[in-house]
């Protein structure tokens, strides 16, 4: 899964139009909306770990261009685009930021492509997140990204989609191995509860698209082994650097963690 992508396929359900039509987005097709009905009627609330993640995604990046020199981000699996995507915040602070988008959804292709024809610093790369190589050496990344200057690597929501199979914590090695001290590393990521809502959000995954991992805290944090883990650690994405802490959180809210790293 490395190279050009298919053409869209609305008869098959696809991870990205579903996340954008739990986001209240129009970039899906029937086949994608009865997925998400499933979430939205048989286990209602858990529209919010969407809206979680992606504001927590928000601050993130929004939080790198103010308080550190990096000014280079890779955005991998990153779905279809919303408001605030990640060029347009880290570019409303600095124009000069440079972002690549890297999915195989052939809709994120088309759609991504058609809204940044205008912006000659960013990029949508098509190629699996699972080859870390192939996008690597991918040539939109070798012009865009300098690999001597720190980078933001952004695991928003896509490592729950890597089965443990498919070496997870592998795909953040290879990362923290192509990148400088300075870099950083944001995830976010399914928070397993222990509990019948986790169970049957996971089952609904795993029949469809047979991929949906939900993981421990500890098991999350292991996906960053090698980086310093910053403040607050890896915590409820709705917690994580926000002022949320002041109500108390959904059941659903409590099924999606975030957290930010550093190569030292």
């Amino acid at each position: 899964m490395t190279g050009e992508i298919s053409s869209i396929d609305s008869t098959r359900p696809s991870i990205a139009r579903v996340y954008d039509y739990l986001l209240g987005g129009k970039d899906n097709y029937a086949v994608d909306r009865e997925i998400g009905d499933v979430f939205k009627r048989d286990l209602p609330g858990s529209v919010a770990i969407a809206f979680a993640n992606r504001a927590a995604l928000v601050r993130a990046v929004g939080e790198i261009v103010a308080t550190t020199e990096v000014r280079q981000f890779i955005d991998l699996g990153s779905g279809l685009p919303t408001a605030d995507n990640v060029h347009q915040v880290a570019q409303r602070q600095d124009p000069e930021a440079r972002v690549v988008y890297v999915d195989t959804d052939p809709q994120v292709l088309v759609h991504g492509r058609a809204l940044l024809e205008e912006n000659d610093r960013t990029r949508v790369v098509p190629v699996d997140v699972r080859d870390p190589e192939a996008v690597r050496s991918h040539p939109d990344i070798v012009e865009l990204i300098d690999f001597d200057r720190p980078v933001a690597v952004m695991f928003s929501a896509i490592l729950h989609h890597v089965n443990d199979e498919e070496d997870p914590a592998g795909i953040v090695r290879y990362w923290h191995d192509q990148v400088p001290a300075g870099s950083h590393f944001f995830v976010s990521h399914f928070r397993s509860g222990n509990n019948p809502e986790t169970a049957e959000a996971e089952k609904v995954l795993q029949g469809t698209f047979g991929r949906g991992r939900w993981r421990t805290d500890d098991e999350i944090e292991s996906l960053l082994d090698g980086l310093e883990i910053l403040e607050p650690g890896i915590v409820p994405a709705s917690l994580w650097r926000s002022e949320a802490a002041e109500r108390e959180l959904t059941v659903w809210e409590r099924l999606i963690a975030a957290g930010m790293a550093r190569k030292r």
